[in-house]
């Protein structure tokens, strides 16, 4: 999943800010490697946080 959306998403980004144009291949590739390190951490250790705040949290039922 990391891979797919850091892929997906700064593929359209540089498509936008920069066009395609003779770096388009060079700096997607290069911004992509760095969201791919970031999405990939994000992937493993957001939902274990949210896990470990959501166990915290009394979920009372309404009447």
């Amino acid at each position: 999943m990391a891979f797919s959306m850091s892929c997906f998403i700064t593929f359209i980004l540089i498509s936008i800010s920069n066009g395609y144009n003779s770096l388009f291949l060079s700096t997607w590739l290069k911004t992509w490697s760095q969201a791919f390190i970031c999405a990939l951490f994000g992937a493993y250790y957001f939902p274990v946080l949210i896990q470990k705040i959501m166990q915290k949290i009394n979920f009372v039922e309404g009447e």
